[in-house]
């Protein structure tokens, strides 16, 4: 009987399905190693396109491509300056998610 009360416990503290769905989703993204490097230059330093391009030997719109799926799950921000757009990590979150997926990367090798 008390593995029930566990299990109650644990259902309580689950988030919503539409939370579930947009962590997936994010996950899903990051997944990708192309936006795995723009995650990684991004958590060193704001960017533009043409640097991320010259950074991932990759094309502009090929840049662009992989930038959208970021910008839709709010995991970047875009500052305008003039014509260029410079984009960022929108908040610590992300980079913290970044960091430690990446030190037990590391811990592992």
């Amino acid at each position: 009987m008390p593995r029930k009360k566990i299990i109650e416990a644990i259902r309580k503290k689950m988030d919503s399905p539409e939370v579930v769905s947009k962590l997936s989703r994010t996950f899903r993204v990051l997944g990708d190693p192309t936006r795995t490097k723009l995650i990684f230059a991004l958590s060193k330093e704001e960017l533009c396109v043409v640097e991320m391009s010259l950074l991932l030997g990759m094309s502009h719109s090929a840049i662009s491509h992989q930038l959208r799926p970021l910008k839709d799950l709010d995991l970047i921000k875009c500052r305008k300056e003039g014509r260029k757009a410079f984009y960022r990590l929108n908040d610590e979150h992300i980079e913290n998610l970044f960091n430690e997926g990446l030190k037990h990367v590391l811990e592992r090798a």
